[in-house]
């Protein structure tokens, strides 16, 4: 049986796989390219699995308390190495990005302190950890404020803005490096690296906070070797490969790690508790794929674009600019093209293709959002997924795929579901 009998027999017409197969012969460079950074990278997380000197007694479980868990400590070892700092604390008790975030930012603000964001707003679920939108047990709540300096109309940074915005009671900055839920650019390392040397020559003691989901791996420089005094993740993103099915990470100085183990934890415990509760090998053999998994997730948000920038519809990054996360952002400018599309990559999915994503009021987003993700984990969103808030200007985000192969047929099946709704027609 041909390739392309098999994608008919999964729903895609000859139509839209010609126009996918058309698309594909301008991307190879590109995809030379991500593979290059992938061998970097997995060259890189390897060297430092082997200086740690990982053998198979660091996979065992550990329960209750956890004290002498050689395999998490080792674990921290890894990812300091990987991100080039001093520390890390990767445990399965940080349930996802947010509550990673949250961590690094209770811990290292007091009551009386201020939190800036220089890139504008955070991402919707950080409105209400910070107290933008009331919530019981915000930073505001503690005594924490918050100032926000907005980005230019074309996406950069507004240095003079952020100078004034920088004063005595700034005690950390958070910085964002992925788009979120909007149609701004996202940052590469060296552009954050940039905001960090400017911030640091106003206030030479301020803590950086880099928000670094969705973007591990997939360049070769990480925002930690551009001065970043933590730098903050989820497993369930590019870091766990795929495998991880919880935890977070926070890397940086020892400093500011010691902080949030404390906070994580409790006050004189710190990183000496904490099981690991089976899940080391998913954890060290998550982070090993992960420079690979990257790479096809990569590969499918640069046909996501090409395919959908040819037909007219804006795509942030563009189809032809250089990638800083996984994220591709096609603003599709109706809900139905919305629900369209998300049930393309839904019907697409290994897991629960029969289910039909439906918008819903989630926690932590102040609009519906619809979600389309048939994954083994989860919310993972290095797996298959694509969402978005149901407002204007109705921009669907799409990310991840564990195969390249399986992205490619999820893109395809997408435009499937917006040619059978009438809502595209190819050239």
């Amino acid at each position: 049986m041909g390739i392309e009998t098999m994608y008919t027999q999964l729903g895609i017409c000859p139509a839209v796989y010609e126009y996918g197969e058309a698309i594909l012969q301008q991307l190879r460079p590109r995809f030379d390219q991500i593979d290059r950074t992938a061998e970097h990278n997995q060259l890189k997380v390897l060297a430092a699995m082997q200086k740690n000197r990982v053998n198979a007694t660091h996979f065992a479980a550990t329960t209750g308390y956890g004290y002498n868990d050689d395999g998490r400590d080792n674990l921290e070892r890894v990812y300091a190495d990987v991100f080039h700092t001093e520390a890390a604390l990767v445990r399965p008790q940080i349930t996802c990005g947010t509550h990673a975030l949250t961590v690094a930012l209770s811990a290292n603000l007091l009551p009386g302190d201020e939190l800036l964001s220089p890139v504008g707003a955070p991402y919707d679920t950080l409105e209400e950890v910070i107290g933008i939108r009331p919530s019981k047990c915000s930073l505001r709540e503690y005594g924490v404020t918050y100032a926000q300096a907005d980005l230019k109309p074309d996406g950069s940074f507004d240095y003079d803005a952020i100078r004034q915005k920088i004063h005595a009671r700034t005690k950390l900055i958070t910085i964002q490096r992925s788009k979120g839920y909007a149609t701004r650019p996202s940052f590469s390392p060296a552009q954050i690296g940039e905001l960090i040397s400017f911030c640091k020559s106003i206030k030479p003691d301020v803590k950086i906070m880099v928000d670094n989901c969705y973007g591990e791996f997939v360049e070769t420089l990480e925002p930690s070797d551009y001065g970043a005094d933590m730098v903050v993740g989820s497993l369930i993103k590019n870091p766990g490969g795929g495998l991880a099915p919880i935890g977070g990470y926070i890397c940086g100085t020892k400093e500011c790690v010691d902080r949030c183990a404390y906070r994580l934890s409790a006050p004189g415990l710190g990183q000496e508790v904490g099981a690991n509760l089976g899940l080391m090998p998913a954890f060290y053999q998550g982070l090993f794929l992960s420079p690979t998994v990257v790479a096809g997730a990569l590969k499918g948000a640069v046909f996501a674009a090409n395919i959908y920038e040819s037909l007219g519809f804006p795509c942030v990054p563009g189809a032809k600019e250089d990638r800083h996360d996984i994220i591709q952002a096609v603003t599709l400018g109706s809900a139905e093209a919305m629900v369209a599309f998300c049930k393309g990559i839904q019907s697409a999915a290994p897991v629960d293709s029969y289910v039909t994503p439906e918008p819903w009021s989630m926690p932590g987003y102040d609009s519906d959002v619809i979600m389309a993700a048939g994954a083994f984990v989860q919310g993972s969103s290095i797996e298959l997924s694509a969402d978005g808030p149901i407002r204007s200007p109705y921009a669907v985000y799409f990310q991840g795929g564990l195969t390249w192969y399986h992205a490619k047929l999820g893109i395809l099946n997408s435009l499937q579901k917006l040619l059978d709704a009438g809502l595209v027609s190819l050239p």
